[in-house]
């Protein structure tokens, strides 16, 4: 069988992709033209955040935006800033250390934020409210309910919210997807999102005098208070009281991809997922699962999804390690998709491949060359952001905060069946469980005053 490539170079095809000009209104409430210059302020001053910087600072000319304050509620890293991103330090921006002000700033136009998953709802809907548009890191929210605030607030306040999911911008990926709809593997029948990445053991909480600098109390915010550690300050991913583990850290952009290519727009109805911490590294202190699996179901579909993390060493699945690497050698993430003529891969950001037949013959396939790394691959992502914030359609945005609500809550899913070690049965209309109780007391969270996630936004 004819092997089809489609092979681009990778920074060309994203200054074109998925950004789609249009006719352009009036941006935001503090600009006067959506041809003038879209003014960007940063929140969160971390690792991800370099993946921001790269990329707004790259398309600054083109798209005709600048970063024009950074926000951290640590002051250390606000002055690092110019040696920890060296793409700022040419650049003239103001700093802050309270992110309200930063909102209260009539001259900015939209907020990336690159923050704890805890902290996400809250500050997108504040930042709704004073009328910047917004980009929030995965996972946009640290439990259901404050998912459909944020979609509430995007809605009423007619804001541009885009979440950093940024597979759904890569023109591989999107054309991968465009082929799945096609019918390239047959009729798909089953998904599977895999993330396998050595973790290891993640360490012990040993309360240490907060550092000079560092306003310990709003960086918790709305989670409950905790003596500081460096253990609690740098592996917030996988304690419960700030994310939720890997079952929304890495898997989130693989369960996104798996519901966008079967073409689900609701959350499954039935979910069971089992798992914990298992050695090597049952004796530190983080309490969320670093092996897990589920089992997804749809009401009306007749289709299977399953969703598996491990921590430590691995094989590989459908060569998405040995043959074709995520990052590294050690890491096993992608996504996999069956269907009555044979089956797709998706295993990294930026390629897929197609088998097909009883002999795995290879198929249509796609992929970057080079491969972009972690700080360039979101540059199509941003690019569609600021189109859509030019645009004011919330339906050009490639991950709009709709979509990567109702992806996380697959995850929230996930995490709430572990920790009742039974199967949910979830309504997505209603957002709540059938007839569960003990299951719903797991939609929402308690906040601490003056950081609570508003009923009404």
């Amino acid at each position: 069988m004819k092997k089809v490539r489609t092979r681009r170079r990778f920074l060309h095809q994203a200054a074109l992709s998925g950004a789609g000009m249009v006719a352009m209104p009036a941006i935001a409430r503090s600009s006067q033209s959506a041809n003038g210059r879209i003014r960007i302020g940063l929140v969160g001053l971390g690792g991800r955040m370099r993946a921001h910087i790269a990329s707004l600072v790259r398309i600054a000319d083109e798209d005709n935006v600048e970063i024009a304050a950074l926000c951290d509620c640590d002051r250390k890293r606000l002055e690092t800033a110019p040696k920890d991103y060296p793409e700022l330090a040419d650049l003239k921006y103001v700093t802050y250390t309270d992110q309200r002000k930063l909102f209260d700033d009539k001259s900015i136009h939209a907020i990336s934020f690159s923050t704890q998953d805890h902290w996400h709802a809250l500050q997108t809907i504040w930042a709704c409210q004073a009328g910047k548009d917004v980009y929030v890191e995965k996972p946009p929210s640290w439990c259901i309910w404050e998912g459909r605030k944020m979609v509430e607030a995007a809605r009423k306040y007619k804001r541009m919210v885009q979440v950093g999911m940024q597979n759904r911008s890569n023109p591989f990926v999107r054309e991968g997807m465009q082929k799945l709809r096609e019918g390239v593997i047959g009729k798909l029948y089953m998904a599977r999102a895999i993330s396998y990445k050595i973790r290891g053991n993640l360490g012990k909480h040993r309360p240490t005098p907060v550092p000079e600098g560092l306003d310990w109390d709003a960086w918790v915010g709305p989670a409950k208070m905790v003596e500081y550690s460096p253990f609690m300050h740098r592996r917030w991913y996988w304690i419960s009281n700030f994310a939720s583990g890997d079952a929304a850290n890495q898997l989130v952009h693989d369960v996104d991809k798996v519901r966008w290519g079967l073409g689900l727009d609701l959350a499954p109805t039935t979910v069971m997922s089992l798992g914990g911490r298992f050695p090597p590294a049952e004796d530190d202190d983080a309490d969320t699962p670093n092996t897990q699996a589920a089992i997804c179901q749809w009401a009306g579909r007749n289709l299977l999804v399953t969703v598996e993390t491990r921590h430590w060493y691995t094989n590989s699945e459908a060569w998405m390690r040995d043959k074709y690497p995520f990052v590294s050698p050690n890491q096993c993430v992608g996504e996999i998709f069956f269907g009555t003529e044979g089956f797709m891969i998706f295993p990294n950001y930026s390629s897929y491949y197609t088998f097909l037949g009883p002999h795995n013959e290879p198929g249509p396939c796609g992929f970057a060359d080079p491969q972009p790394d972690w700080w360039t691959e979101s540059i199509p992502h941003f690019k569609n952001w600021i189109a859509a914030i030019r645009s004011r359609r919330h339906e050009d945005l490639n991950a709009d905060i709709l979509e990567g609500h109702i992806s996380t809550t697959i995850c929230h899913l996930m995490k709430i069946s572990c920790l009742l070690g039974r199967s949910v049965h979830f309504d997505p209309k209603t957002e709540r469980f059938d007839n569960d109780r003990e299951a719903d007391k797991y939609l929402k969270r308690e906040y601490r005053p003056g950081y609570e996630v508003p009923e009404t936004v």
